[in-house]
């Protein structure tokens, strides 16, 4: 697993589905922080390990359901999350809005929709948080090293919610090149995951 990636925990309870999110998430773009089979699981990675998005199982057979999981998650995570589910009656539905959710997949699920949920749901998560308005000047007044002017541009597309692949096409780089710079932005941020960079350049700038 690389940090450089987005980092993804799975929760859900049947084995042979996680395994296969395991294998498809397994790329240059998403890598899975853990994978757990029940709330105890997901509420001591959230704790100790905390991913970048999560993917919850709406129906565990443990303590605690997805949806329970997903109001902690808003109640001290600051991270997005998606319902993975057999059910789509109308009271799970109704019981999942509320919370939030990011996505919503119904099994069985191909890996086009979980790729391209999880794209929009980083991307519509990181436009409704706030942004960091600073300079690089300022930023790199308040950080342990200098920030480069590419590796700047890298952050604030970060903060975007964008993957690796997404970044490499936008600033006409290879995805190794991304990875590079977004290791030394977490040097000089002094973080260690995509969700710590985002919420530390937030915190220097004020926001």
């Amino acid at each position: 697993m690389s940090g450089t990636d987005i980092r993804v925990l799975v929760v859900e309870d049947e084995p042979l589905i996680a395994e296969d999110i395991r294998e498809t998430l397994d790329n240059i773009d998403f890598s899975i922080s853990a994978v757990v089979y029940d709330s105890a699981g997901a509420l001591e990675e959230l704790s100790s390990n905390t991913p970048d998005i999560a993917l919850l199982d709406v129906n565990l057979d443990s303590e605690m359901d997805g949806i329970q999981i997903a109001e902690i998650i808003n109640e001290k995570y600051n991270i997005p999350f998606i319902y993975l589910t057999s059910y789509a009656d109308r009271d799970t539905v109704d019981r999942a809005k509320k919370t939030h959710p990011m996505g919503y997949i119904v099994k069985p699920f191909d890996e086009n929709d979980l790729f391209t949920t999880l794209e929009i749901a980083l991307l519509n998560f990181s436009q409704r948080s706030p942004k960091a308005a600073v300079s690089l000047e300022a930023l790199n007044a308040k950080i342990l090293g200098t920030m480069t002017q590419k590796e700047f541009e890298v952050l604030l597309s970060l903060q975007e919610g964008k993957t690796n692949r997404q970044m490499a096409e936008e600033h006409f780089i290879s995805v190794n090149t991304i990875k590079t710079h977004i290791k030394n932005i977490y040097d000089k941020l002094d973080v260690n995951t995509r969700t710590m960079a985002v919420a530390k350049f937030r915190a220097l700038s004020g926001v």
